[in-house]
């Protein structure tokens, strides 16, 4: 399948976005621990939290977590602490070389039964559960988030606890504070003891009712539009944000204000939802150096920004896009040389784009089974007047209503067979 996008000339819409899979995520995982039956309000509804979901409800032996990394990882320390439970953990081709040795590892030293049921060091797995003892274990800072909040989740639960020393450089440390908060949130003791290291008492988790804040990863897209919109009177809102929310992409809103975007709040009651209204103020910088090391997961939409708005930039802290759902450092050079632009990549971890460009082909953007591909190309139309995108059901990952909610801020969508 194919959508051709064609943008509208002014934009006034007002969104609902999606609930956080990020804390959607960690808020099922934790409700399973209680054992209780109060479910937490507003859960998403993407790919990613509906594998979870279905596999705490039917927990069958063969577990199919699809493309969710989250779930993959979250689920895999969670079936290491079910004692007499044995499962598989599997995924889609591309889950199955992601690697999850760091995971694994740290939990087999808590005492976790886990073995490779395939090629060593990535899934599948096979997990036998046990009443792990806990206590100290040590895992690299420099890997994903995801890992560390993993082992961080079961910590309860856990005979000892858990004192987890975390070596070297920490990144995407937001993402860790976050799990953090959600803990104590449901009565949980876990907090950074020192620069590197977090402890968790063995206190378990207590029941309570919980409302999950809506997605500042899915608002990127949005900022992304309204950096890209001609009309100086364009306007977006977006509804369910907090302002000094714990969500780490949050910070969209600060790097979007280089980037020509002015954020309001409707209210300021820190920790509520409300409502955020998204203009133009036409001030943007002459070139933007950022590191996201802390939000990787917006770099997609503000590389896209700043090629669209001939800002030059160098990007850090980019060394996990290389294990998301594709290689998004070589994706990202690919599809943008298919509109004109030339970006170069260093250290495995750096974008930079010093203004070179080359012949377009405007071919159709290939989305490489990555939603954050699909969503950060098609506000391009904007630049562009339309843009191609191959296999845009992707979106469904983590944000299901993409494409009829672009529908209705007035881009024209076309569904067609090539």
């Amino acid at each position: 399948m194919q959508y051709i996008i064609k943008a509208p000339r002014h934009i006034n819409t007002s969104i609902k976005l999606p609930a956080s899979k990020s804390i959607s995520n960690r808020a099922l995982i934790i409700h399973a621990q209680t054992g209780g039956s109060i479910v937490p309000e507003n859960l998403s509804d993407c790919d990613d939290t509906e594998v979870i979901i279905n596999a705490l409800r039917d927990m069958p032996e063969v577990i199919d977590i699809k493309a969710g990394g989250t779930a993959m990882r979250f689920m895999t320390a969670y079936l290491a602490t079910l004692k007499g439970h044995e499962h598989i953990i599997t995924g889609t081709e591309r889950m199955q070389h992601r690697p999850i040795s760091v995971l694994v590892n740290a939990l087999r030293y808590l005492g976790a039964d886990i073995e490779y049921v395939k090629e060593e060091g990535f899934p599948p797995l096979r997990i036998r559960g046990n009443e792990l003892e806990g206590g100290y274990v040590e895992m690299q800072g420099n890997v994903s988030s995801q890992f560390i909040s993993a082992v961080l989740l079961i910590g309860p639960n856990l005979r000892n606890g858990l004192e987890l020393k975390l070596k070297g450089n920490i990144i995407s440390r937001p993402y860790i504070d976050l799990t953090l908060w959600m803990m104590n949130e449901f009565g949980a003791d876990a907090n950074w003891t020192g620069s590197d290291t977090v402890t968790v008492k063995p206190q378990p988790y207590m029941q309570r009712d919980y409302l999950i804040e809506n997605d500042w990863s899915a608002a990127s897209y949005w900022f992304e539009v309204m950096a890209l919109a001609h009309d100086i009177d364009s306007e977006v809102c977006l509804s369910g944000l907090m302002d000094g929310s714990k969500q780490g992409d949050s910070v969209v809103r600060y790097i979007y204000s280089m980037l020509g975007v002015k954020t309001a709040f409707e209210s300021k009651e820190l920790g509520r939802p409300t409502t955020i209204k998204l203009k133009k103020n036409r001030r943007v910088v002459p070139r933007l150096d950022y590191d996201f090391v802390n939000s990787p997961d917006l770099a997609q939409a503000v590389i896209l920004s700043c090629c669209a708005l001939g800002i030059p930039f160098h990007f850090r802290g980019l060394s996990t896009l290389k294990i998301k759902e594709t290689d998004r450092i070589a994706a990202l050079k690919t599809e943008l040389r298919k509109l004109g632009f030339v970006i170069k990549d260093q250290n495995n971890s750096e974008l930079i784009w010093d203004g070179e460009r080359c012949t377009p082909t405007m071919e159709p953007i290939d989305t490489y089974e990555d939603h954050r591909m699909a969503m950060s190309f098609a506000p391009l139309s904007l630049v562009f007047g339309e843009i191609a995108i191959n296999d845009p059901e992707v979106v469904t990952k983590s944000y299901p209503n993409y494409w009829s909610d672009l529908a209705a801020a007035g881009f024209e969508i076309t569904e067609v067979n090539p």
